[in-house]
């Protein structure tokens, strides 16, 4: 059989398991800036998380910044910010999707720590064998843009959505 080395090799030439110069450099002025990012990400989180739980269409909000999340003082004691992802309920599933479908600066789709707002619904994604979210569920990975740009985009999308799911 081939030796480990061998393998290693093989995989290398097959895959490119080493990173290119390029790949290396733009890893390391990206975390040059990493803990600024994370700052904002951090602080627009909170904003958003404290405009939608007096929302009177969201159910419940999920982040640990709130006073209302059950894990605050935990969080409040390991932590000194509290993330930039937050989740959010609404009353039903049509109205979680009209809500996500209905933004317009937040992008829909699954990823998370991006420079970009995104949104997803996470109940529409499991397998339904496997789902575990609640079906108002909406996930929201927050980025980089505007606190009150990412404000207004949620209060319009949530209008738009009440106004659908309530004729």
């Amino acid at each position: 059989g081939k030796s480990i080395a061998q393998r290693l090799k093989s995989v290398q030439t097959s895959i490119g398991a080493v990173a290119s110069p390029l790949e290396c450099w733009l890893t390391l002025r990206g975390l040059r800036s990493l803990h600024v990012r994370v700052e904002r990400q951090c602080q627009t989180a909170m904003k958003l998380a404290t405009y939608l739980d007096g929302h009177e269409h969201i159910v419940q909000v999920h982040y640990p910044g709130l006073e209302s999340h059950p894990h605050h003082a935990t969080a409040k004691h390991q932590m000194t910010m509290y993330g930039g992802m937050l989740s959010f309920e609404v009353k039903s599933e049509s109205m979680a999707m009209a809500v996500a479908g209905a933004v317009n600066t937040i992008r829909r789709a699954t990823s998370l720590g991006g420079t970009e707002t995104l949104i997803e619904h996470r109940a529409s994604i499991e397998p339904p064998e496997r789902r575990t979210s609640p079906p108002g569920l909406l996930r929201m990975s927050v980025g980089l843009e505007d606190a009150d740009d990412l404000i207004h985009d949620l209060k319009a999308a949530l209008d738009i959505a009440s106004q659908i799911c309530h004729k």
